[in-house]
């Protein structure tokens, strides 16, 4: 005859080692290598779990444990309810070669109860979880890794060509705060490519025009419209809010006064630019990589480096970089893969072909350089007298 419940339990108990919740305590105090495992479901460890838990539901222990804990000599402590279900959980790790398992007893009831510490865990709203649905599945971003994004803030300088797909997947994305500056106005020639604008917004500013765009695509997404244009005497009011900036700037002066700035306060910059059938990308984090003026020293001639509206642009150019753009911004929130600090990634539209070169600081650079006077050149920015006198390669954008 087959053992009931309580007899099984009682026999698989009989088999564990068990801690009670002051005696898991002592002992992950007194271990530091030891894994504190949580196996409730998810909707039980959302309602709080004890600190430094790992969250692995008993469902999916099996087959998620020799990734979380692959040295099969780690201490482990398990916890459930009320242990019954961390009992069953320590059973089968040892059964799969884990030599130090401890099942605690009386679970997350009796840790309260014994006077523990516990989390209440921050967790997406039914609403979020349903419109980032995609975004879950993906382990490398998940649910933390959409709070992150929702606690993210980003400045588009710009919103026009690369503003435009930036401003739009972002806010998709469920960055949090995008704050636009631009003090240009919708104009009919803006259409063919920055997708963010409507012709019944034409002769709106184009942050205002952008921050309706948003709000009506995701209402999670605080947009903070700054309709002015970006300068020395506004940079530092501004910038130090941001986690990073997304530059879709069309002309060097201001380039070169974000480049500085962010060297100053340590902000990612996201550069791009277009041409006709040309784009560029590369990520400018200081002091980890190049900035901006280790790659240009100086701008080039006005004479060779005209703009979108000398030389035009194939509608879908921006789009490409832009997006791009986003993708190195959300890696950058999230904290994942490599970003493009160090490369320069050019893209030829005609050939429909990538070309990466590689891209070194300059030990000498006046914004980064191991002898740079940063202040001083702030100061010239300040002043309005900055020197930024030819690079070889430059396009200008939108």
């Amino acid at each position: 005859m087959g053992q009931t419940f309580n007899t099984l339990l009682k026999k698989v108990k009989s088999e564990i080692q068990e801690l009670t919740p002051a005696e898991a305590d002592k002992f992950l105090g007194e271990n530091r290598p030891a894994r504190l495992l949580d196996v409730r479901e998810k909707i039980e460890f959302d309602e709080g779990y004890i600190p430094g838990a790992t969250h692995v539901p008993r469902g999916h222990l099996e087959a998620r444990i020799e990734e979380t804990v692959p040295d099969k000599s780690t201490p482990i402590v398990l916890y459930c309810a009320g242990g019954v279900r961390s009992a069953f959980a320590a059973q089968t790790l040892e059964l799969m070669g884990y030599t130090s398992v401890f099942s605690m007893s009386g679970g997350y009831g009796g840790w309260k109860s014994y006077g523990g510490a516990v989390v209440k865990p921050r967790t997406l709203t039914a609403a979020q979880q349903a419109r980032y649905s995609r975004h879950l599945l993906v382990p490398e971003v998940g649910e933390q890794g959409q709070l992150k994004l929702l606690d993210t803030k980003i400045l588009l300088i710009g919103a026009g060509g690369l503003g435009a797909p930036n401003a739009y997947y972002l806010a998709a994305a469920g960055v949090g705060t995008l704050g636009i500056i631009d003090n240009d106005v919708v104009e009919e020639s803006n259409l063919q490519r920055q997708i963010i604008h409507t012709v019944e917004r034409v002769g709106q500013y184009k942050a205002d025009s952008a921050a309706k765009a948003i709000q009506a695509l995701n209402p999670d997404v605080t947009v903070v419209v700054y309709k002015e244009r970006l300068t020395a005497s506004n940079i530092e009011r501004i910038l130090p809010q941001y986690d990073l900036v997304v530059d879709g700037t069309d002309n060097f002066e201001t380039r070169y006064l974000v480049n500085d700035f962010a060297v100053k306060y340590r902000k990612p910059v996201i550069h791009a630019s277009i041409l006709s059938f040309n784009g560029q990308l590369t990520t400018l984090i200081p002091y980890e990589g190049p900035c901006y003026r280790c790659i240009y020293p100086d701008p080039p001639p006005a004479a060779l480096a005209p703009n979108c509206s000398e030389a035009g642009v194939l509608g879908v150019l921006p789009g490409v970089i832009g997006l791009l753009q986003s993708n190195e911004a959300l890696k950058l929130a999230l904290g994942i893969g490599t970003s493009l600090a160090g490369r320069f990634l050019l893209f030829d539209a005609l050939e429909a072909e990538f070309t990466e070169l590689k891209l070194r600081r300059d030990p000498h650079c006046v914004a980064c350089g191991e002898h740079a006077d940063l202040d001083d050149l702030l100061e010239q920015h300040r002043r309005g007298d900055v020197l930024i006198p030819a690079c070889q390669i430059a396009y200008t954008q939108h």
